[in-house]
């Protein structure tokens, strides 16, 4: 796949050991210093994906990683030295993929970007067309309607959805969908999936949809 790996990180020696990882990896590396710069290179590369710090010198990084979900649908990877649960919230609800934080090992974050990718990559062309009550998933178009009517969905919704609709009627853990959908031990823990689950029912419209079965997981219940 075609496009560059952008890293938007003000510290020289993590910026240079992050991108150095990943060019081993294969990849082809654009570094940048600021936010502004990071902007001016997604608006003229194409992307693949983005790591990107927090506290950059001129722009929020989360205005920043808003402005970038808001202009495409790149993958995004935050790296930050911000640990608090709520930050990590706050950076999963503006559209991050992913949230390491410093230390790191840059072998792990190699490994979450592959796993960001693979989220991100089409389903195979026989995938069949999944359809429940007034629910319809198309996985080889990768689009999701409910009566008719288009919903919007991210590439991480659309996975989560997925495999919640895969085991339609049935309980699925929190863990089991970090593991099937996020695909690797994730930092977030299961706060992630819970955000995620939020953010999917507002899009569906229906909230009572996907229902919680306190302390264990997710059921997907007929539209």
């Amino acid at each position: 796949m075609s496009g560059v790996a952008l890293v938007i990180e003000d510290d020289d020696a993590i910026g240079a050991l992050v991108g150095a990882y990943l060019e081993q990896a294969g990849f082809a590396v654009v570094r940048e210093y600021t936010g502004e710069a990071g902007l001016d290179v997604a608006m003229r590369e194409q992307l693949r994906f983005v790591v990107l710090d927090l506290g950059l010198p001129d722009l929020d990084g989360f205005e920043l990683c808003r402005r970038l979900r808001g202009s495409a649908d790149v993958p995004i990877l935050i790296l930050t030295a911000r640990d608090e649960e709520a930050d990590r919230v706050i950076g999963l609800e503006l559209g991050a993929d992913d949230y390491v934080t410093k230390p790191f090992s840059p072998r792990e974050l190699v490994a979450r970007v592959r796993a960001v990718l693979r989220r991100a990559e089409p389903l195979p062309a026989d995938a069949q067309l999944h359809e429940l009550g007034e629910l319809r998933i198309d996985f080889r178009s990768r689009t999701v309607t409910i009566a008719g009517s288009p919903v919007e969905l991210r590439t991480l919704e659309f996975e989560l959805l997925a495999e919640l609709a895969r085991n339609a009627g049935h309980v699925v853990t929190r863990d089991r969908l970090l593991d099937r959908v996020w695909g690797v031990s994730f930092a977030g823990g299961t706060r992630t999936v819970d955000v995620h689950v939020a953010q999917l029912r507002k899009k569906l419209g229906r909230p009572g949809l996907i229902q919680t079965v306190r302390g264990v997981g997710y059921r997907l219940l007929e539209a």
